[in-house]
């Protein structure tokens, strides 16, 4: 069956229900959606004045994992950067109140298994259900190379179906505080574009934009558009692999054939120095080795109090014939003259960000703690993107994508949400989980 090229042709519903049942594999009922089934999901609303902390617009997928034997494979996995992502915000989104700050949406076609759909509900997100009978659900195939975990295949097994910024149009997710893309350069630039003319419309101030570069167009053809996309964005953040790509090398230490920390940094300073006078930063993912920040500096003007109080002139365009070229040049050398008074603006130097925040399963002792890496590096993302949406430190969003990593990639699919009382995942309060990591990389707040 062919996907269909239009969109979800079924009415959206908001998963919002509280169903406690983790994901399992579908028996043959857990395929049939029938009207008594989608009809439980449909009745659920969301008010129009929700806020949203978070959006993805990283696709869902129900993956099916291939260990190297004689691990067996996992089939029907809640996965795709979308779901992951997801995961990462919610991690930090106890309900029922801030787990509906979470926003997400899952294209079901006509072979969605209802085991997933539970899960999905039981998160109790701001996650748009989208049934299509007219299509397959997007699934993919995931295979580990023997001996390594950080090097996977992988192939969609059914047609793809991604999400555009007019999927956010009218429903409370375009109004989200941040938003997590991950797709080509080109195609960054376009949603970003879409996605501010569309707020816009709506009189809402730009949102915080973390972009996840897609594997596949990591290349040197690439790298040019990929910094003329930086400026658009807040955050970049391609693993260690995908930085590499851009340069043509893997971003591996020849010696030991493991992830090169000097290769990331000093790729992190050609994209840097690309750009000088833009404001970005980058956060690489790099497996067992943690996260790098790499943020450019440079000056931030701040107004002095007398400047604050006078009227700015304010001068735009190219020069005409009746330009006042005083003023002009006053304005450029940031004084300001009022009766005599002068405020000069006060300048704020920022040194930038270089740091490597390690990751919380690190060292020997940690990698057994690893036993599925599949989505660490999207709810990293997730995490992040969360954070900062909350006012948080690059820093200190960074040990949040940390501690959420942690969470996905210790089983086999999504961690596992307890029920009744304080809220746990896998059996832990992850604010807990969160402040001891805090304590180790000494950010303690």
């Amino acid at each position: 069956m062919e996907a269909s090229k239009d969109g979800a042709t079924g009415t959206p519903g908001w998963a919002t229900s509280p169903v406690l049942s983790p994901a399992a594999d579908p028996t043959p009922s857990d395929t049939d959606l029938g009207a008594d089934s989608w009809e439980d999901v449909l009745d659920n609303s969301l008010p129009e004045d929700q806020e949203i902390d978070f959006v993805t617009l990283g696709m869902f997928i129900i993956d099916e994992i291939h260990f190297p034997p004689p691990k067996p494979p996992a089939l029907n996995i809640l996965g795709g950067a979308g779901s992951y992502s997801a995961l990462g915000a919610r991690l930090f989104s106890p309900a029922p109140e801030l787990s509906k700050t979470v926003g997400w949406i899952v294209d079901q076609g006509s072979d969605f298994p209802d085991s997933i759909t539970s899960l999905i509900t039981s998160w109790q997100t701001s996650c748009l259900l989208r049934p299509d009978p007219s299509r397959l659900t997007t699934r993919g195939w995931n295979g580990y190379a023997p001996g390594s975990s950080e090097h996977r295949s992988f192939k969609y097994t059914t047609p793809k179906k991604r999400l555009t910024a007019d999927d956010l149009s009218g429903t409370p997710l375009l109004y989200a505080k941040s938003i997590h893309l991950i797709c080509s350069p080109l195609r960054c630039q376009e949603l970003v574009a879409s996605i501010n003319s569309m707020r816009k419309e709506h009189d809402l101030p730009r949102p915080i934009f973390i972009w996840e570069p897609v594997p596949d167009l990591c290349v040197p053809s690439e790298l040019l558009n990929c910094t003329n996309t930086l400026p658009m964005i807040d955050i970049c953040s391609p693993n260690h692999s995908e930085l590499a790509g851009f340069m043509g090398a893997d971003g591996l230490d020849p010696k030991t054939g493991e992830i090169s920390t000097t290769a990331v940094e000093q790729a992190c300073e050609q994209l840097l120095a690309s750009m000088p006078l833009q404001s970005y930063t980058l956060v690489v993912r790099a497996g067992g080795k943690g996260c790098y920040i790499a943020r450019n500096g440079g000056r931030k003007r701040k107004p002095g109090k007398a400047a604050q109080k006078k009227k700015k002139l304010l001068i735009r365009g190219g020069l005409q014939h009746d330009t006042d070229m005083f003023s002009l040049f006053a304005g450029l050398m940031r004084d300001e003259y009022d009766e005599g008074l002068v405020a000069r603006e006060e300048i704020e130097v920022d040194p930038g960000v270089e740091r490597w925040i390690p990751s919380y399963y690190s060292g020997v002792e940690g990698k057994e703690k690893v036993v599925d890496p599949t989505g660490g590096g999207n709810t990293f993302l997730g995490g992040l993107s969360v954070a900062l949406a909350r006012g948080k430190s690059i820093e200190e969003a960074c040990c949040w994508g940390n501690v959420a990593a942690s969470f996905a990639i210790e089983q086999v699919g999504m961690p596992l949400l307890g029920e009744g009382g304080e809220e746990t995942w896998n059996g832990e309060v992850v604010e807990e989980r969160l402040k001891r990591f805090l304590g180790r990389v000494g950010l303690e707040v």
